[in-house]
């Protein structure tokens, strides 16, 4: 799986937001400030954040005393919500979800395994909220994934 650059940022501007509306659900953070905090580049952050509104996970107020804010409560929104709202489905082939391919020949059963990943990572992302990443509480699953052999080695 590959993260890109606009569902990391989003991200760490949702871990940002989280942070705020623990001390005040209502309050708004300024874009500047969550491209601050998170060494973002903050045109490209204004982008996704403007992203995450539409997709009904951020709420923006204007004027001076403007800015953003969760939409919704932490314990509501997933790692896959947010990666969804900026990159659209989170297992592509090519453009196509798995389940829309055809092979032939050899490669007649490879739409199974593009599944069964796009399965494995519905497992992760949509079973982790913004709450839990920002409490350091990832469930028990996560955990024990984590606590494999080889889970921190690169290959």
């Amino acid at each position: 799986m590959n993260v890109s650059a606009k569902a990391d940022y989003g991200m760490r501007a949702m871990l940002e937001l989280v942070a705020c509306y623990e001390q005040n659900p209502t309050a708004v953070v300024k874009g500047d400030a969550i491209a601050r905090a998170q060494q973002v580049p903050v045109k490209f952050l204004e982008a996704i954040l403007r992203q995450l509104r539409l997709a009904g996970l951020v709420a923006a107020t204007r004027g001076p005393d403007g800015g953003y804010r969760l939409d919704r409560p932490p314990t509501e929104i997933t790692v896959a919500d947010v990666i969804r709202a900026l990159d659209g489905p989170l297992a592509a082939v090519r453009g196509s979800r798995p389940e829309d391919l055809a092979y032939n020949g050899s490669a007649e059963h490879l739409r199974e395994v593009w599944v069964a990943a796009r399965a494995a990572i519905r497992d992760v992302l949509e079973h982790v909220t913004l709450a839990e990443i920002a409490h350091g509480t990832l469930p028990a699953a996560v955990e024990n994934l984590l606590a494999e052999p080889g889970a921190w080695q690169r290959r």
